[in-house]
């Protein structure tokens, strides 16, 4: 495993930030963490790279102790923080070069091209330059060095549309590369887009861990079919389908199941028209939220 932690907690005062928190990640990996602020997202990723120390609990990566090892284990990290804060009276350019000599370096072509993919004018200084373009240059500190592990803090804070699309697909190249990446996030869309499994957090505890697949799937779907002919709604009376509406010739469902059975219905009658709408991600996540 990349990273295991086993019982993390972290108290302030009368929070219990992280509660006994256990989970792995696994090598190549795309790890979405998720929850809404004040979830203990953050405060997890900063135990993770000892930034603080837990109240009990272990964790480590590569196998290596955060504690204990944590220069060695950092050699191997890119990094991104939830609030971004630069030296602003550096350029793009000399920041870079001054904080990769830190870290052993970095690979001069790959800037160039994560400079050229985000267009960062790396001559400006950080004081001159916007929130979305410090997110930017942040974003390229982090994947200078080309690590082996990306945290990243809610990655496309600050993004415009455009660079959150180039920013998805970058993980997507650098996870076929082998790269493992964990992500916290509370925005369900981009999780959808770039990650293999989620954790979803509530009050510093891991209330689930699913496949993305997993969560996919227990979406509810919106069905609208409209026939040519009568039908039968006894027809569409399935396991996973709640009819919400039914006239002579539309009826209006909620799939919550598997769609072939449907299918196969819909199959008897001549339709004039069907429609499935996906609702959002969000939703399952909310679900989660409600239950526990």
């Amino acid at each position: 495993m990349i990273i295991k932690t086993e019982n993390l907690t972290k108290t302030f005062g009368p929070i219990r930030a992280v509660d006994n928190l256990s989970l792995e990640v696994k090598e190549g990996e795309v790890f979405g963490f998720l929850g809404p602020n004040g979830a203990g997202k953050t405060t997890t990723i900063r135990l993770l790279l000892d930034f603080i120390r837990p109240d009990s609990g272990h964790a480590s990566i590569f196998g290596l102790d955060c504690q204990k090892q944590g220069l060695e284990i950092k050699k191997d990290i890119g990094y991104l923080a939830g609030d971004v804060r630069l030296y602003d009276e550096y350029s793009g350019e000399y920041l870079t070069k001054f904080l990769a000599s830190l870290n052993g370096g970095f690979h001069k072509e790959w800037v160039n091209e994560l400079t050229r993919r985000f267009e960062i004018d790396m001559s400006r200084k950080v004081s001159d330059l916007s929130k979305g373009n410090k997110q930017k240059i942040g974003v390229l500190q982090a994947l200078a060095n080309k690590p082996k592990l990306l945290i990243l803090d809610e990655p496309t804070s600050g993004l415009d549309p455009l660079m959150q699309i180039e920013f998805y697909k970058l993980m997507k190249e650098l996870k076929k590369q082998g790269t493992t990446i964990f992500m916290s996030s509370h925005v369900l869309s981009e999780v959808e887009k770039v990650c293999d499994r989620v954790g979803i957090l509530k009050k510093g505890k891991l209330i689930a861990l699913k496949n993305i697949e997993e969560l996919q799937r227990e979406k509810a779907r919106v069905v609208n079919i409209y026939f040519k002919e009568n039908y039968n709604p006894d027809d569409f009376k399935l396991e996973g389908v709640d009819i919400q509406e039914a006239d002579k010739d539309h009826i209006h469902l909620i799939l919550r199941g598997e769609i072939d059975p449907l299918i196969k219905a819909m199959t008897k009658y001549h339709l004039r028209d069907v429609s499935f709408v996906e609702p959002d991600l969000e939703e399952v996540f909310l679900k989660y939220y409600e239950q526990k």
